[in-house]
C-alpha cells in the first residue's frame, strides 16, 4: 500500500467516525424527548459499517470503511404514567426513548477515539511523505 492510500482509508474512517457521532449526539440530544404514542417516540440509532475494497486493487489494506446503513433499537420504549404531562395520551401515560445515556457517552468516547486515532495517522503520513520529499534537498 501506498503512502497514498492511507489519506483515502484514514479520511473514509474519520467520514464514518463522524456520522456515529452525530448519531450519538441526536441520541444523546433526544433522551428525555416524551410522545404521546410509540410511533411518536424517538427510538435509538445507531450506524452500521461496511467494509469496502478498492475496485482499483487487489491488495486488502487499501479497505476503506462506510457507512452501510443507519438502524433504530428494537429495545422497548418506556412507558411512563403522568396524567398531568402535555404530551400524555388518554389513559395519562407518555413514552420515553429506549436510548441508553451511559451507552451512549461510552459510543461517543469510542467514536472520539477512532476519529483521534485516524488524524494521528494522517499526520504520521504527512510527516513521512514530508521527509521523504526533504532527503533530495540535502
Amino acid at each position: 500500500m501506498g503512502l497514498f492510500n492511507t489519506f483515502d482509508v484514514s479520511g473514509s474512517a474519520m467520514t464514518a467516525q463522524s456520522v456515529r457521532m452525530n448519531l450519538v449526539a441526536s441520541n444523546l440530544a433526544n433522551v428525555n424527548s416524551a410522545a404521546s404514542s410509540v410511533e411518536g417516540t424517538y427510538k435509538s440509532r445507531q450506524a452500521v459499517f461496511k467494509t469496502v475494497m478498492d475496485e482499483f486493487s487487489s491488495d486488502p489494506s487499501v479497505a476503506k470503511v462506510k457507512v452501510d446503513r443507519i438502524i433504530e433499537s428494537e429495545e422497548p420504549l418506556k412507558a411512563q404514567y403522568q396524567p398531568y404531562h402535555p404530551n400524555a395520551n388518554e389513559d395519562g401515560y407518555v413514552f420515553m426513548p429506549n436510548v441508553n445515556p451511559i451507552e451512549a457517552m461510552a459510543n461517543m468516547m469510542d467514536a472520539s477515539r477512532s476519529y483521534q486515532t485516524n488524524v494521528d495517522v494522517l499526520n504520521t503520513t504527512k510527516q513521512l511523505l514530508m521527509r521523504t520529499i526533504n532527503l533530495g534537498k540535502s
